[in-house]
Protein backbone atom coordinates (compact mmCIF):
# COMPACT_ATOMS: atom_id res chain seq x y z
CA UNK A 1 0.00 0.00 0.00
CA UNK A 2 3.11 2.45 0.85
CA UNK A 3 4.78 1.65 -2.52
CA UNK A 4 1.44 2.53 -4.15
CA UNK A 5 0.67 5.83 -2.27
CA UNK A 6 4.42 7.08 -3.18
CA UNK A 7 3.38 5.97 -6.85
CA UNK A 8 0.33 7.53 -6.78
CA UNK A 9 0.83 10.34 -4.52
CA UNK A 10 -2.94 10.05 -3.18
CA UNK A 11 -4.67 7.77 -1.39
CA UNK A 12 -7.49 7.35 -3.60
CA UNK A 13 -5.39 6.65 -6.85
CA UNK A 14 -3.46 4.47 -4.64
CA UNK A 15 -6.10 2.25 -3.48
CA UNK A 16 -7.92 1.89 -7.09
CA UNK A 17 -4.67 0.70 -8.17
CA UNK A 18 -4.76 -2.19 -5.29
CA UNK A 19 -8.72 -3.40 -5.54
CA UNK A 20 -7.81 -3.70 -9.09
CA UNK A 21 -4.96 -5.75 -8.62
CA UNK A 22 -7.30 -7.98 -6.29
CA UNK A 23 -10.31 -7.83 -8.61
CA UNK A 24 -8.24 -9.43 -11.43
CA UNK A 25 -6.86 -12.08 -9.31
CA UNK A 26 -10.62 -13.32 -7.75
CA UNK A 27 -11.65 -13.03 -11.51
CA UNK A 28 -9.06 -15.60 -12.48
CA UNK A 29 -9.53 -17.96 -9.50
CA UNK A 30 -13.10 -17.98 -9.88
CA UNK A 31 -13.01 -18.43 -14.17
CA UNK A 32 -13.62 -21.92 -14.62
CA UNK A 33 -12.31 -23.02 -18.09
CA UNK A 34 -14.94 -25.03 -19.39
CA UNK A 35 -15.73 -27.10 -22.36
CA UNK A 36 -18.48 -24.50 -23.29
CA UNK A 37 -14.91 -22.37 -24.81
CA UNK A 38 -13.12 -23.33 -28.27
CA UNK A 39 -11.25 -26.36 -28.05
CA UNK A 40 -7.71 -25.98 -29.38
CA UNK A 41 -8.47 -27.02 -33.06
CA UNK A 42 -7.08 -25.87 -36.58
CA UNK A 43 -8.47 -22.26 -37.95
CA UNK A 44 -8.48 -23.26 -41.45
CA UNK A 45 -10.63 -20.21 -42.28
CA UNK A 46 -8.66 -17.68 -39.92
CA UNK A 47 -8.79 -14.51 -41.06
CA UNK A 48 -7.08 -11.31 -40.07
CA UNK A 49 -8.72 -7.72 -40.28
CA UNK A 50 -7.39 -4.42 -39.32
CA UNK A 51 -8.14 -2.76 -35.74
CA UNK A 52 -9.52 0.35 -37.82
CA UNK A 53 -12.06 -2.13 -39.49
CA UNK A 54 -10.55 -2.62 -42.88
CA UNK A 55 -9.89 -5.97 -44.66
CA UNK A 56 -10.12 -9.59 -44.69
CA UNK A 57 -6.84 -10.58 -45.51
CA UNK A 58 -5.22 -13.89 -44.83
CA UNK A 59 -2.12 -14.94 -43.04
CA UNK A 60 0.15 -14.60 -46.13
CA UNK A 61 -1.24 -11.16 -47.16
CA UNK A 62 -0.23 -10.02 -43.25
CA UNK A 63 2.82 -11.20 -43.47
CA UNK A 64 3.83 -9.34 -46.41
CA UNK A 65 2.72 -6.42 -44.94
CA UNK A 66 3.18 -3.53 -42.84
CA UNK A 67 0.51 -0.86 -41.39
CA UNK A 68 -3.00 -1.69 -42.99
CA UNK A 69 -4.17 0.09 -45.89
CA UNK A 70 -6.89 2.35 -43.25
CA UNK A 71 -3.33 2.79 -40.87
CA UNK A 72 -4.56 0.35 -38.44
CA UNK A 73 -2.75 -3.47 -37.30
CA UNK A 74 -4.06 -6.42 -38.54
CA UNK A 75 -5.36 -8.60 -36.35
CA UNK A 76 -6.79 -12.40 -35.94
CA UNK A 77 -10.75 -11.99 -36.85
CA UNK A 78 -11.09 -15.23 -34.26
CA UNK A 79 -8.83 -15.56 -30.95
CA UNK A 80 -9.59 -19.42 -29.88
CA UNK A 81 -10.08 -19.74 -26.15
CA UNK A 82 -8.34 -22.81 -24.62
CA UNK A 83 -10.44 -25.04 -22.50
CA UNK A 84 -8.60 -26.68 -19.47
CA UNK A 85 -7.57 -29.85 -20.94
CA UNK A 86 -5.05 -28.14 -23.93
CA UNK A 87 -3.59 -26.29 -20.87
CA UNK A 88 -2.87 -29.32 -18.90
CA UNK A 89 -1.88 -31.08 -22.18
CA UNK A 90 0.60 -28.10 -23.42
CA UNK A 91 2.66 -28.05 -19.85
CA UNK A 92 5.27 -30.97 -21.23
CA UNK A 93 5.61 -28.82 -24.24
CA UNK A 94 8.92 -27.23 -24.87
CA UNK A 95 9.43 -24.04 -25.69
CA UNK A 96 9.99 -24.99 -29.83
CA UNK A 97 6.85 -27.00 -29.21
CA UNK A 98 5.00 -24.56 -27.82
CA UNK A 99 5.92 -21.83 -30.78
CA UNK A 100 4.77 -24.78 -33.11
CA UNK A 101 1.54 -25.11 -31.41
CA UNK A 102 0.50 -21.22 -31.36
CA UNK A 103 1.73 -20.62 -35.20
CA UNK A 104 -0.52 -23.68 -36.23
CA UNK A 105 -3.58 -22.37 -34.86
CA UNK A 106 -3.05 -18.98 -36.54
CA UNK A 107 -1.82 -20.36 -39.86
CA UNK A 108 -3.97 -22.34 -41.53
CA UNK A 109 -2.20 -25.96 -42.89
CA UNK A 110 -4.13 -25.25 -46.39
CA UNK A 111 -0.75 -22.05 -46.79
CA UNK A 112 1.53 -24.26 -44.37
CA UNK A 113 0.86 -27.89 -43.81
CA UNK A 114 1.89 -28.47 -40.20
CA UNK A 115 4.72 -30.79 -41.24
CA UNK A 116 6.82 -27.58 -42.91
CA UNK A 117 5.82 -25.58 -40.39
CA UNK A 118 7.68 -27.84 -38.06
CA UNK A 119 10.61 -28.01 -39.75
CA UNK A 120 10.47 -24.02 -40.68
CA UNK A 121 10.20 -23.47 -36.95
CA UNK A 122 13.52 -26.14 -36.29
CA UNK A 123 15.45 -24.76 -38.67
CA UNK A 124 14.51 -21.01 -37.19
CA UNK A 125 16.30 -21.79 -33.81
CA UNK A 126 18.97 -24.07 -35.15
CA UNK A 127 21.11 -21.32 -34.58
CA UNK A 128 20.18 -20.03 -30.98
CA UNK A 129 23.47 -20.99 -28.43
CA UNK A 130 21.00 -22.14 -25.53
CA UNK A 131 19.70 -26.10 -26.35
CA UNK A 132 16.36 -24.75 -24.59
CA UNK A 133 16.29 -21.52 -26.78
CA UNK A 134 14.82 -19.56 -23.89
CA UNK A 135 16.01 -20.69 -20.08
CA UNK A 136 14.44 -19.69 -17.19
CA UNK A 137 17.29 -18.81 -14.42
CA UNK A 138 16.11 -19.27 -10.88
CA UNK A 139 17.65 -17.02 -8.40
CA UNK A 140 16.98 -16.29 -4.83
CA UNK A 141 14.09 -14.86 -2.95
CA UNK A 142 11.72 -16.31 -5.70
CA UNK A 143 13.24 -13.98 -8.42
CA UNK A 144 12.99 -16.21 -12.05
CA UNK A 145 14.19 -14.55 -14.77
CA UNK A 146 13.79 -15.42 -18.52
CA UNK A 147 16.66 -15.35 -20.76
CA UNK A 148 15.53 -14.65 -23.99
CA UNK A 149 18.66 -13.54 -25.55
CA UNK A 150 20.17 -16.79 -26.60
CA UNK A 151 20.11 -15.49 -30.30
CA UNK A 152 21.90 -14.26 -32.97
CA UNK A 153 22.01 -10.42 -31.65
CA UNK A 154 21.56 -11.90 -27.96
CA UNK A 155 18.74 -9.70 -27.82
CA UNK A 156 14.69 -11.37 -27.41
CA UNK A 157 13.80 -9.57 -31.00
CA UNK A 158 15.57 -12.65 -32.34
CA UNK A 159 12.97 -15.28 -30.99
CA UNK A 160 10.43 -14.33 -32.89
CA UNK A 161 12.54 -12.58 -35.61
CA UNK A 162 14.30 -15.94 -36.95
CA UNK A 163 10.43 -17.33 -37.19
CA UNK A 164 9.14 -14.61 -39.63
CA UNK A 165 12.50 -14.52 -41.73
CA UNK A 166 12.01 -18.75 -42.56
CA UNK A 167 8.36 -17.86 -42.98
CA UNK A 168 9.32 -15.07 -45.55
CA UNK A 169 11.41 -17.17 -47.14
CA UNK A 170 8.70 -20.58 -47.32
CA UNK A 171 6.49 -18.07 -49.28
CA UNK A 172 8.68 -16.58 -51.74
CA UNK A 173 9.98 -19.41 -52.61
CA UNK A 174 6.92 -20.84 -53.54
CA UNK A 175 5.83 -17.84 -55.40
CA UNK A 176 9.20 -17.07 -56.95
CA UNK A 177 8.74 -12.96 -55.71
CA UNK A 178 10.66 -10.87 -54.18
CA UNK A 179 10.41 -8.51 -51.36
CA UNK A 180 12.00 -4.92 -49.78
CA UNK A 181 11.73 -5.07 -46.13
CA UNK A 182 11.69 -1.70 -44.16
CA UNK A 183 12.32 -1.17 -40.76
CA UNK A 184 13.11 1.18 -38.04
CA UNK A 185 14.92 0.07 -35.16
CA UNK A 186 15.59 1.66 -31.55
CA UNK A 187 17.88 -0.81 -30.70
CA UNK A 188 17.77 -4.52 -31.20
CA UNK A 189 15.42 -4.94 -33.85
CA UNK A 190 17.10 -3.69 -36.86
CA UNK A 191 20.02 -6.18 -35.87
CA UNK A 192 17.34 -9.09 -35.43
CA UNK A 193 15.90 -8.27 -38.66
CA UNK A 194 19.17 -8.21 -40.30
CA UNK A 195 20.14 -11.64 -39.21
CA UNK A 196 16.79 -13.24 -39.79
CA UNK A 197 17.54 -12.17 -43.83
CA UNK A 198 21.23 -11.23 -44.45
CA UNK A 199 22.43 -12.57 -47.92
CA UNK A 200 19.09 -14.23 -49.10
CA UNK A 201 18.53 -13.05 -53.10
CA UNK A 202 15.07 -12.63 -52.92
CA UNK A 203 15.12 -9.92 -50.14
CA UNK A 204 16.53 -6.73 -49.66
CA UNK A 205 16.40 -5.10 -46.36
CA UNK A 206 16.29 -1.41 -45.45
CA UNK A 207 16.92 -0.33 -41.83
CA UNK A 208 16.76 2.92 -40.29
CA UNK A 209 18.74 3.64 -36.63
CA UNK A 210 18.65 6.52 -34.51
CA UNK A 211 21.91 7.01 -34.07
CA UNK A 212 23.69 8.02 -30.84
CA UNK A 213 20.54 6.32 -29.32
CA UNK A 214 21.38 2.75 -29.75
CA UNK A 215 24.64 1.71 -28.07
CA UNK A 216 27.69 1.45 -29.79
CA UNK A 217 26.93 -2.79 -29.73
CA UNK A 218 23.97 -2.03 -31.06
CA UNK A 219 25.18 -0.21 -34.07
CA UNK A 220 27.61 -2.34 -34.92
CA UNK A 221 25.77 -5.07 -34.94
CA UNK A 222 23.97 -3.19 -37.92
CA UNK A 223 26.60 -1.18 -39.67
CA UNK A 224 28.96 -4.55 -39.72
CA UNK A 225 26.98 -6.62 -41.99
CA UNK A 226 28.54 -6.18 -45.25
CA UNK A 227 25.78 -7.75 -47.51
CA UNK A 228 24.44 -6.64 -51.14
CA UNK A 229 20.59 -7.05 -49.68
CA UNK A 230 21.88 -4.71 -46.83
CA UNK A 231 21.24 -1.07 -46.58
CA UNK A 232 21.30 0.79 -43.27
CA UNK A 233 20.84 4.62 -42.68
CA UNK A 234 22.03 6.09 -39.53
CA UNK A 235 19.27 8.77 -38.67
CA UNK A 236 19.95 11.88 -36.77
CA UNK A 237 16.78 11.65 -34.82
CA UNK A 238 14.82 9.55 -32.36
CA UNK A 239 13.43 6.31 -32.93
CA UNK A 240 9.60 8.02 -33.25
CA UNK A 241 11.20 10.37 -35.97
CA UNK A 242 11.62 7.35 -38.16
CA UNK A 243 8.64 5.61 -37.56
CA UNK A 244 6.64 8.76 -39.06
CA UNK A 245 8.74 8.40 -42.35
CA UNK A 246 8.25 4.41 -42.55
CA UNK A 247 4.28 4.92 -42.07
CA UNK A 248 4.10 7.60 -44.68
CA UNK A 249 5.98 5.46 -46.72
CA UNK A 250 3.60 2.54 -46.20
CA UNK A 251 0.72 4.79 -46.48
CA UNK A 252 2.05 5.55 -50.59
CA UNK A 253 0.04 2.59 -51.53
CA UNK A 254 1.05 2.55 -55.12
CA UNK A 255 4.46 2.53 -53.33
CA UNK A 256 4.14 -0.14 -51.44
CA UNK A 257 2.59 -2.26 -54.43
CA UNK A 258 5.44 -1.71 -56.87
CA UNK A 259 8.20 -2.59 -54.46
CA UNK A 260 6.70 -5.30 -52.66
CA UNK A 261 7.02 -3.07 -49.48
CA UNK A 262 6.77 -5.13 -46.18
CA UNK A 263 7.83 -4.66 -42.15
CA UNK A 264 9.44 -6.69 -39.75
CA UNK A 265 8.98 -3.79 -37.18
CA UNK A 266 6.20 -5.51 -34.65
CA UNK A 267 3.29 -3.70 -36.62
CA UNK A 268 3.92 -7.53 -38.71
CA UNK A 269 1.01 -9.64 -36.95
CA UNK A 270 3.61 -12.31 -37.74
CA UNK A 271 5.89 -11.30 -34.92
CA UNK A 272 3.11 -10.89 -32.47
CA UNK A 273 1.87 -14.39 -33.09
CA UNK A 274 5.68 -15.91 -32.10
CA UNK A 275 6.05 -13.83 -29.28
CA UNK A 276 2.86 -15.43 -27.78
CA UNK A 277 4.70 -18.51 -26.84
CA UNK A 278 6.54 -16.67 -24.68
CA UNK A 279 4.06 -16.19 -21.80
CA UNK A 280 2.86 -20.18 -22.01
CA UNK A 281 6.23 -21.40 -21.76
CA UNK A 282 6.71 -18.64 -18.69
CA UNK A 283 3.24 -20.35 -16.89
CA UNK A 284 4.13 -23.69 -17.70
CA UNK A 285 7.81 -22.83 -15.91
CA UNK A 286 6.39 -21.08 -13.30
CA UNK A 287 3.14 -22.17 -11.79
CA UNK A 288 3.43 -24.22 -8.59
CA UNK A 289 0.88 -27.02 -10.07
CA UNK A 290 -2.10 -27.80 -12.01
CA UNK A 291 -3.84 -30.62 -10.59
CA UNK A 292 -6.92 -31.25 -12.75
CA UNK A 293 -9.13 -30.91 -9.98
CA UNK A 294 -7.54 -27.82 -8.90
CA UNK A 295 -8.12 -24.23 -9.84
CA UNK A 296 -5.34 -23.09 -12.21
CA UNK A 297 -2.99 -21.49 -10.63
CA UNK A 298 -2.25 -17.57 -12.15
CA UNK A 299 1.43 -16.22 -12.42
CA UNK A 300 2.50 -12.91 -12.93
CA UNK A 301 4.56 -11.78 -15.58
CA UNK A 302 6.37 -8.66 -15.79
CA UNK A 303 7.55 -7.54 -19.16
CA UNK A 304 9.53 -4.43 -19.71
CA UNK A 305 8.02 -2.52 -22.41
CA UNK A 306 8.79 0.23 -25.00
CA UNK A 307 6.73 -0.25 -28.27
CA UNK A 308 4.05 -2.28 -26.84
CA UNK A 309 4.70 -5.42 -28.91
CA UNK A 310 5.60 -7.76 -26.19
CA UNK A 311 2.49 -6.98 -23.82
CA UNK A 312 0.40 -7.16 -26.82
CA UNK A 313 1.38 -10.40 -27.33
CA UNK A 314 0.62 -11.15 -23.71
CA UNK A 315 -2.32 -9.77 -23.76
CA UNK A 316 -3.38 -12.56 -26.72
CA UNK A 317 -2.11 -15.15 -24.16
CA UNK A 318 -4.37 -13.92 -21.43
CA UNK A 319 -7.17 -13.72 -23.84
CA UNK A 320 -6.36 -17.56 -24.77
CA UNK A 321 -7.61 -18.11 -21.24
CA UNK A 322 -3.60 -18.66 -19.68
CA UNK A 323 -4.21 -17.44 -16.19
CA UNK A 324 -1.80 -14.83 -16.25
CA UNK A 325 -1.25 -11.23 -14.44
CA UNK A 326 0.35 -8.76 -16.76
CA UNK A 327 2.66 -6.13 -15.32
CA UNK A 328 3.89 -3.64 -18.07
CA UNK A 329 7.23 -2.16 -16.47
CA UNK A 330 8.62 1.43 -18.74
CA UNK A 331 11.27 3.93 -18.65
CA UNK A 332 11.10 7.53 -17.44
CA UNK A 333 9.36 7.54 -21.68
CA UNK A 334 6.10 6.64 -19.13
CA UNK A 335 3.23 7.24 -22.21
CA UNK A 336 2.07 3.68 -21.46
CA UNK A 337 2.42 3.79 -17.69
CA UNK A 338 0.29 7.32 -17.94
CA UNK A 339 -2.63 5.39 -20.42
CA UNK A 340 -2.77 2.26 -17.88
CA UNK A 341 -3.19 4.53 -14.85
CA UNK A 342 -4.81 7.70 -15.67
CA UNK A 343 -6.27 7.18 -19.29
CA UNK A 344 -3.91 9.54 -20.76
CA UNK A 345 -2.61 8.40 -23.91
CA UNK A 346 -0.42 11.44 -25.00
CA UNK A 347 3.33 12.59 -25.53
CA UNK A 348 5.90 13.90 -23.56
CA UNK A 349 7.54 17.21 -24.54
CA UNK A 350 10.09 15.05 -25.47
CA UNK A 351 11.95 11.30 -25.82
CA UNK A 352 14.20 11.24 -23.02
CA UNK A 353 17.59 9.38 -22.92
CA UNK A 354 17.65 6.41 -20.48
CA UNK A 355 19.60 3.51 -19.86
CA UNK A 356 17.12 1.43 -21.16
CA UNK A 357 17.51 2.80 -24.69
CA UNK A 358 15.53 0.32 -26.55
CA UNK A 359 12.83 1.36 -24.47
CA UNK A 360 13.29 5.14 -25.26
CA UNK A 361 9.83 5.01 -27.17
CA UNK A 362 6.99 7.37 -27.17
CA UNK A 363 4.92 6.08 -29.09
CA UNK A 364 4.10 2.36 -28.64
CA UNK A 365 2.06 1.88 -31.91
CA UNK A 366 0.73 -1.55 -30.77
CA UNK A 367 -0.94 -0.11 -27.67
CA UNK A 368 -3.75 0.53 -30.41
CA UNK A 369 -3.79 -3.41 -30.53
CA UNK A 370 -4.50 -3.85 -27.09
CA UNK A 371 -7.37 -1.32 -27.63
CA UNK A 372 -9.00 -3.15 -30.11
CA UNK A 373 -8.59 -6.19 -27.78
CA UNK A 374 -9.99 -4.60 -24.57
CA UNK A 375 -13.10 -2.56 -26.85
CA UNK A 376 -13.85 -5.89 -28.06
CA UNK A 377 -12.87 -5.59 -31.48
CA UNK A 378 -15.11 -1.95 -31.96
CA UNK A 379 -12.74 -1.13 -34.75
CA UNK A 380 -14.72 2.47 -35.03
CA UNK A 381 -13.91 3.32 -31.61
CA UNK A 382 -10.17 2.83 -32.30
CA UNK A 383 -10.36 4.74 -35.53
CA UNK A 384 -11.44 7.64 -34.21
CA UNK A 385 -9.57 7.04 -31.00
CA UNK A 386 -5.31 6.90 -33.08
CA UNK A 387 -6.78 9.39 -35.72
CA UNK A 388 -7.44 12.11 -32.56
CA UNK A 389 -3.68 11.02 -31.32
CA UNK A 390 -2.44 11.13 -34.34
CA UNK A 391 -3.80 15.12 -34.70
CA UNK A 392 -3.41 16.38 -31.54
CA UNK A 393 -0.53 13.98 -29.73
CA UNK A 394 -2.56 13.02 -27.34
CA UNK A 395 -5.87 12.12 -26.20
CA UNK A 396 -8.14 10.54 -23.08
CA UNK A 397 -9.49 7.30 -23.09
CA UNK A 398 -13.18 6.90 -23.02
CA UNK A 399 -13.67 6.06 -19.06
CA UNK A 400 -15.69 2.41 -19.95
CA UNK A 401 -11.73 1.97 -21.87
CA UNK A 402 -9.73 3.37 -19.59
CA UNK A 403 -11.39 0.94 -16.48
CA UNK A 404 -10.92 -2.38 -18.87
CA UNK A 405 -7.34 -2.02 -19.44
CA UNK A 406 -6.15 -0.74 -15.65
CA UNK A 407 -8.00 -4.02 -14.62
CA UNK A 408 -6.26 -5.93 -17.44
CA UNK A 409 -2.53 -4.23 -16.72
CA UNK A 410 -0.77 -3.10 -13.79
CA UNK A 411 2.21 -0.88 -14.54
CA UNK A 412 5.28 1.00 -13.10
CA UNK A 413 7.84 3.64 -14.61
CA UNK A 414 11.14 3.38 -13.13
CA UNK A 415 14.13 5.99 -13.07
CA UNK A 416 17.98 5.14 -14.42
CA UNK A 417 18.72 4.91 -10.74
CA UNK A 418 16.34 2.60 -10.45
CA UNK A 419 17.90 0.53 -12.77
CA UNK A 420 21.48 1.04 -11.44
CA UNK A 421 20.22 -0.26 -8.07
CA UNK A 422 18.65 -3.19 -8.92
CA UNK A 423 21.63 -4.55 -11.09
CA UNK A 424 23.90 -3.80 -8.27
CA UNK A 425 21.34 -5.59 -6.02
CA UNK A 426 20.89 -8.47 -8.31
CA UNK A 427 24.64 -8.89 -9.00
CA UNK A 428 25.07 -8.66 -4.79
CA UNK A 429 22.72 -11.47 -4.37
CA UNK A 430 23.14 -14.05 -6.90
CA UNK A 431 26.24 -12.71 -8.99
CA UNK A 432 23.96 -12.22 -11.91
CA UNK A 433 24.47 -9.80 -14.58
CA UNK A 434 21.22 -7.60 -15.99
CA UNK A 435 20.84 -5.34 -18.56
CA UNK A 436 19.05 -2.44 -17.65
CA UNK A 437 15.70 -3.15 -19.96
CA UNK A 438 15.63 -6.84 -17.41
CA UNK A 439 16.37 -4.70 -13.95
CA UNK A 440 13.55 -2.61 -15.50
CA UNK A 441 11.52 -6.02 -14.71
CA UNK A 442 13.41 -7.37 -11.79
CA UNK A 443 12.67 -4.05 -10.24
CA UNK A 444 9.28 -4.52 -9.16
CA UNK A 445 10.18 -8.32 -8.02
CA UNK A 446 12.17 -6.78 -5.02
CA UNK A 447 9.55 -3.93 -4.68
CA UNK A 448 6.98 -6.35 -4.51
CA UNK A 449 8.98 -8.74 -2.12
CA UNK A 450 10.36 -6.04 0.03
CA UNK A 451 6.49 -5.68 0.51
CA UNK A 452 6.23 -9.60 1.37
CA UNK A 453 4.13 -9.19 -1.63
CA UNK A 454 5.47 -13.52 -2.72
CA UNK A 455 3.60 -15.01 -5.46
CA UNK A 456 4.44 -17.12 -8.54
CA UNK A 457 6.19 -14.64 -10.62
CA UNK A 458 8.67 -14.16 -13.71
CA UNK A 459 10.48 -11.15 -14.54
CA UNK A 460 11.24 -11.25 -18.54
CA UNK A 461 14.94 -10.77 -19.62
CA UNK A 462 14.91 -9.04 -23.24
CA UNK A 463 18.55 -8.60 -23.93
CA UNK A 464 22.07 -9.25 -22.71
CA UNK A 465 23.90 -7.37 -20.17
CA UNK A 466 26.83 -7.80 -23.03
CA UNK A 467 25.21 -5.27 -24.96
CA UNK A 468 25.17 -2.82 -22.18
CA UNK A 469 28.36 -2.40 -21.24
CA UNK A 470 28.71 1.51 -20.07
CA UNK A 471 25.26 0.34 -18.02
CA UNK A 472 27.38 -2.13 -16.41
CA UNK A 473 29.88 0.29 -15.63
CA UNK A 474 27.80 2.89 -13.82
CA UNK A 475 26.43 0.22 -11.89
CA UNK A 476 30.19 0.16 -11.10
CA UNK A 477 30.09 -3.84 -12.26
CA UNK A 478 32.47 -5.20 -14.51
CA UNK A 479 31.30 -5.96 -17.79
CA UNK A 480 31.12 -10.13 -19.86
CA UNK A 481 32.33 -9.35 -22.69
CA UNK A 482 31.68 -12.92 -25.55
CA UNK A 483 33.92 -13.03 -28.46
CA UNK A 484 31.04 -12.10 -31.24
CA UNK A 485 30.90 -8.97 -29.36
CA UNK A 486 34.23 -7.67 -29.28
CA UNK A 487 34.95 -9.04 -32.24
CA UNK A 488 32.13 -6.07 -33.75
CA UNK A 489 35.00 -3.37 -32.59
CA UNK A 490 37.35 -4.01 -35.12
CA UNK A 491 35.29 -4.60 -38.11
CA UNK A 492 34.43 -2.65 -41.10
CA UNK A 493 31.45 -0.53 -41.12
CA UNK A 494 28.68 0.62 -43.81
CA UNK A 495 25.68 2.98 -43.28
CA UNK A 496 24.18 5.86 -45.21
CA UNK A 497 24.24 8.80 -42.65
CA UNK A 498 20.58 11.19 -42.54
CA UNK A 499 21.36 14.24 -41.04
CA UNK A 500 18.43 16.85 -39.42
CA UNK A 501 18.29 18.71 -42.36
CA UNK A 502 18.11 15.91 -44.78
CA UNK A 503 14.93 15.04 -46.63
CA UNK A 504 14.38 12.00 -44.73
CA UNK A 505 11.50 10.35 -46.92
CA UNK A 506 13.12 11.08 -50.24
CA UNK A 507 16.31 9.36 -49.45
CA UNK A 508 14.90 6.34 -47.97
CA UNK A 509 12.02 6.59 -51.17
CA UNK A 510 15.38 7.03 -53.36
CA UNK A 511 17.22 4.05 -52.13
CA UNK A 512 14.18 1.88 -52.55
CA UNK A 513 13.83 2.63 -55.78
CA UNK A 514 17.59 2.48 -56.55
CA UNK A 515 16.88 -1.02 -54.94
CA UNK A 516 14.31 -1.82 -57.51
CA UNK A 517 16.31 -0.67 -60.39
CA UNK A 518 19.24 -2.53 -59.69
CA UNK A 519 17.46 -5.71 -59.35
CA UNK A 520 15.26 -5.43 -62.20
CA UNK A 521 18.47 -4.80 -64.50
Amino acid sequence: ITRCYEAEQSWLPALLRILSYFRSVCEFKNRKLSRKHIKHRKFEDMKYTSTRGEGNVDFAGVLFSGFAPDGGLFMPQDIPRLDRDTLLKWRIFSYTDLVKEICSIFIPSELIPREDLNDLIDKAFSRFRHSDVVHLCRLKNGLNVLEMWHGVTHAFKDLAMCCVGQLLQYFLKKQDKRVTVLVGTSGDTGSSAIESVRGEKNIDIVVLLPRGRCTQIQELQMTTVIEDNVHVFAVEGTSDDLDVVIKKLFADAEFVRKHNLMSLNSVNWARIMVQIAHFFYVYYQCAPTMETDDPVPIVEVVVPTGGAGNITAACIAQRMCLPIQLVAGVNKNDIIHRTIQHGDFSLSDTVLLTLASAMDIQVPYNMERIFWLVADSDSSMVKKLMEEFQKNKACKLPDKLHTKIAELLISYSVSDEDILQTMKRCWVDNHYLLCPHSAVSVFYHYMMSDCHQNRPRCCLAPASAAKFQNAVLRADLTPSIPPEIKALETMKTRFTLLRREHDWELKVRDKIENIYLQRNV
